[in-house]
């Protein structure tokens, strides 16, 4: 997957000359957005951490404290997420979809179907070491039933490695026989099994299920469960046969209709814009006969969507 993000480190990299140049893009009068968006788009997260820390030795002030000082609205907001390192932004998406009334599942569901086991360990890691709390937990106080199980279950981050050629078949027969087959459903054998195998292995027990049902697994998820539930297994679905695609799709929902999603626009735009926004654009365009980029301009404005083109880095038009 190496390269395949939008956003690059890069080469020529000086910390002091950028913290130079995002110091003068704010002093004085008025601000040279223009500037701020056009650096911190072509450097990685880790060359913006150096250059938050060389602000401060420079200048003794906060590099984050004075963008937010500086910048208003929906573009703030996305500059503050490309300043966050990536662990400690999912922890934080975390924490604000969790407290206060009501939980945003699509923020739990997004992040927990979609990251690596290693990516799963290390938010887990960032979130009791930034919030002082036990993500778990907090997950389990906040969700109920069938949908809370899968979470917990994901938030192991222990999926199977490989696949397991013996269980390919009895686990499409379990899926059949605990859905399609029978008047109700057996929750828990689309959470084990959903919840618990690799992707590679899922794919392999989708074709089967595919040969075996006469309907692909998305279908029969929609139609053998409901809720969150619901949500979580598609995304989990989903995410096993192509992550990219996943978040193609979650692009697309952000922007259809009236109103935008901005949150789960920015979350997206930042969170995948060094790991695989090449191959997003791509299953866009694939999916939706349109380009990402072109989406992007129509349904946003000024410096905020001029920072989200860059950040898409290219139009599949």
């Amino acid at each position: 997957m190496a390269g395949r993000g939008s956003v690059r480190a890069s080469g020529n990299f000086n910390a002091n000359q950028d913290a130079e140049t995002l110091y003068k893009a704010m002093k004085g009068l008025g601000t040279d957005e223009d500037s701020i968006m056009k650096l911190l788009t072509s450097r990685s997260n880790s060359q913006r951490q150096q250059i938050k820390a060389a602000y401060k030795t420079l200048h003794g002030k906060d590099l984050v404290g004075d963008l937010q000082g500086e910048l208003g609205g929906k573009f703030k907001t996305l500059v503050v997420a490309l300043m966050t390192p990536p662990i400690l932004y999912d922890a934080t998406s975390l924490r604000n979809a969790i407290k206060g009334a009501g939980t945003d599942e699509k923020v739990l569901i997004e992040i927990l179907s979609s990251r690596t086991a290693q990516q799963v360990k290390d938010i887990t890691a960032a979130y009791r070491q930034e919030f002082n709390k036990n993500l778990e937990e907090d997950v389990t106080g906040d969700t109920s039933g069938h949908f809370r199980r899968l979470l917990v279950i994901l938030l192991q981050a222990s999926r199977q490695q490989g696949v397991q050629e013996g269980n390919i078949e009895t686990d499409a027969q379990t899926l059949f026989s605990a859905g399609e087959m029978k008047f109700g459903t057996d929750e828990e054998q689309f959470i084990t099994i959903l919840g618990n195998r690799s992707a590679e292995h899922l794919r392999r027990v989708f074709a089967a299920y595919m040969k075996l049902a006469g309907y692909e697994m998305e279908e029969s998820v929609k139609r053998e469960t409901s809720g969150g539930l619901r949500d979580l297994l598609l995304a989990v679905v989903k995410c096993a046969r192509s992550v990219p695609a996943y978040f193609a799709e979650t692009l697309y929902n952000s922007m259809k209709g009236a109103g935008t999603d901005d949150q789960a626009l920015i979350r997206v735009m930042v969170s995948r814009s060094e790991v695989d926004m090449l191959d997003i654009r791509a299953d866009y365009r694939r999916l939706f006969a349109k380009s990402l980029h072109s989406a992007i301009q129509g349904d946003t404005s000024g410096d905020y969507r001029k920072a989200l083109l860059l950040l898409c880095g290219g139009n599949d038009a």
